[in-house]
C-alpha cells in the first residue's frame, strides 16, 4: 500500500481461497484492460468475460494476453456455455477453451433448463481439462429456489468437482440471491452458510449495498463477484473499512 494506516482488517494475499474478487469484463478494449490492470491487478483474482461477450469482442486474443501477462485467470460467462449446450456443441465449447488456452470455465444453467445430473456430468468432464466454477440460481426473477434446494445443488456440484460455486445475481444484482429491488435474501444466504463452507462460495454482488452487506456479515475476506472494473478499488476500500459504509465496522479503537 502507499502508506501506513493502523488497525485495518487483515486481507488474504494472492493466490487466495478467501477474499476473492471476480471482475466482470463486458467488452473492455485492450487499452481499457491495460488501464484496469495498471490500477487494480493486485485486487483482482479472476476475470469473467460476461455472458457471451467474448463471441463478439474484437481483438480477443490481445486482451486475453494482457490478462495472462498480469497473472490473472480468465473464464467465459456461463451463458456462453449454455448457448453451446443448447446447440449440442459441448465438444466445440471444449475446443474453444483449448483454442484460447483458458484455465477456468463456468458451468451454469441460469437460462437453460438442464437436468442437474447432466450438469454435474459436464462439471466432471470439464474438470479433466480446466478448473470449474459452477453457478446455482436462475436468471428468471420469477423462479424462486428454496434454500434447501440451493444447498443440495451446491453440494452436488462441489462433489462433482467444482472449485467454487457461484450464487447467481446477474449483472444487475436483482435475481437469485437478491430480490428484484436488489435487497439480499438474507435468510437464504444464512441457510446456505450452515452447510456450504464460506470459502467455497463466490457471491455475485454487483451493487455497492450488496457488497457492504456481505462484508459486514462475513468480513473483509468474503468472496465477491460480478464487480465492475471501475468498482474494484472502491470495493477494496470497503473491505478495509476505508469507506463510509464500513468505516466503523472493523475499527475497535485503541486496545
Amino acid at each position: 500500500m502507499n502508506y501506513n494506516i493502523d488497525s485495518l482488517p487483515s486481507r488474504t494475499a494472492k493466490p487466495r481461497e478467501l477474499g476473492f474478487t471476480m471482475v466482470m469484463d463486458k467488452g473492455l478494449s485492450s487499452r481499457q484492460a491495460e488501464d484496469m490492470i495498471e490500477t487494480s491487478s493486485e485486487h483482482i483474482d479472476i476475470i469473467k468475460l460476461g455472458w457471451a461477450t467474448s463471441y463478439v469482442t474484437a481483438n480477443l486474443d490481445k486482451k486475453l494476453a494482457i490478462y495472462k501477462a498480469a497473472g490473472i485467470p480468465v473464464y467465459l460467462g456461463g451463458t456462453l456455455f449454455e448457448a453451446f449446450i443448447l446447440r449440442n456443441q459441448f465438444d466445440e465449447y471444449r475446443r474453444v477453451l483449448d483454442k484460447y488456452d483458458l484455465s477456468h470455465a463456468e458451468v451454469s444453467d441460469g437460462s437453460l433448463i438442464m437436468d442437474h445430473d447432466k450438469k454435474c456430468e459436464y462439471i466432471r468432464t470439464l474438470t479433466q481439462q480446466v478448473t470449474v466454477l459452477s453457478e446455482v440460481g436462475s436468471k428468471d426473477a420469477a423462479e424462486i429456489i428454496p434454500p434447501y434446494k440451493w444447498i443440495e445443488l451446491m453440494q452436488k456440484e462441489l462433489d462433482a468437482g467444482s472449485w467454487k460455486v457461484i450464487g447467481e445475481a446477474r449483472e444487475g444484482g436483482n435475481v437469485g440471491l437478491f430480490r428484484s429491488t436488489g435487497e439480499v435474501r438474507s435468510g437464504l444466504v444464512q441457510e446456505i452458510l450452515t452447510k456450504i463452507p464460506m470459502e467455497k462460495v463466490l457471491w455475485e454482488a454487483p451493487q455497492k449495498e450488496q457488497q457492504v452487506w456481505f462484508i459486514k456479515l462475513l468480513g473483509a475476506n468474503v468472496n465477491l463477484g460480478n464487480i465492475a472494473p471501475n468498482e474494484v478499488i472502491p470495493l477494496e476500500t470497503i473491505r478495509l473499512g476505508l469507506r463510509g459504509d464500513t468505516f466503523d465496522h472493523f475499527y475497535k479503537g485503541d486496545q
